[in-house]
């Protein structure tokens, strides 16, 4: 049986894909399952960061081997000239924190994504531009990407831009607990009183839907090209 596992780090970044899987969670990850003739697709979400990645991959590892993986989600842009909203396929992932480089399954391009360790904020994304002449920034594809590596199955990554290489937001690393969750009714009280961040909060709210609907349309299309998966009766046509 031919099986695919999906990994992000929140559950918000996969609705859009995985509206009519069966759900169910375990051991703090959230897993969403779409079963067909012959295969399954298996998402799972279990916070930010490369740990919380490697806890997902091995929560999906444990109903069996699978023979793909894809690190999707939100990541921040390094380049002035990509917009917000739009999805990528990477075709390099470097890990920040050792310097290792893995590159993709994927079509070969020059959308280059760097993994950092929290969530960079205008300083930190020309830092990273500069270092590593990457396009993109996540916490946690190099973390899959590793894993994948280990065991020998294809990885590929494709990411949604959720903010612009010049907007001014909050650092939400404060709103991250120790388990890669994102503390949303706190943030919420921070930013109620601080309405000059409302106008950015707004754009970057609508952006981030946007690219999970293109991540949703984008890891489709990648299963589809794979192996027909839209041809089986039942798939919901997005």
């Amino acid at each position: 049986m031919s099986r695919t596992a999906i990994i992000a780090a929140m559950a918000a970044e996969l609705k859009p894909l995985t509206r009519g899987w069966q759900h169910e969670r375990s051991n703090g990850v959230d897993l969403w399952r779409w079963r067909f003739d012959g295969g399954e697709w298996i998402a799972a979400s279990a916070g930010a960061g490369v740990e919380r990645a490697a806890r997902a991959f091995a929560e999906v590892e444990k109903s069996g081997e699978f023979d793909s993986v894809i690190s999707t989600g939100w990541a921040g842009a390094l380049r002035e000239e990509l917009i917000s909203g739009q999805t990528f396929d990477v075709s390099t992932v470097i890990d920040a924190r050792t310097g290792e480089r893995f590159v993709t399954a994927g079509p070969p391009n020059d959308c280059w994504l760097v993994t950092n360790a929290k969530v960079a904020g205008a300083a930190e994304k020309q830092r990273l531009a500069s270092t590593y002449e990457a396009a993109l920034v996540d916490m946690e594809a190099a973390g899959v990407a590793r894993l994948a590596r280990m065991r020998g199955i294809s990885f590929y990554c494709i990411k949604g831009i959720s903010d612009s290489y010049s907007d001014q937001l909050p650092d939400f690393n404060h709103f991250i607990s120790t388990n890669g969750q994102f503390q949303l009714l706190r943030f919420v009280f921070f930013a109620l009183v601080r309405p000059w961040h409302w106008r950015a909060l707004i754009r970057m709210g609508e952006n981030s839907r946007k690219a999970a609907r293109g991540i949703a349309a984008s890891v489709l299309d990648l299963l589809d090209e794979r192996c027909n998966i839209r041809k089986l009766n039942g798939y919901p046509k997005r």
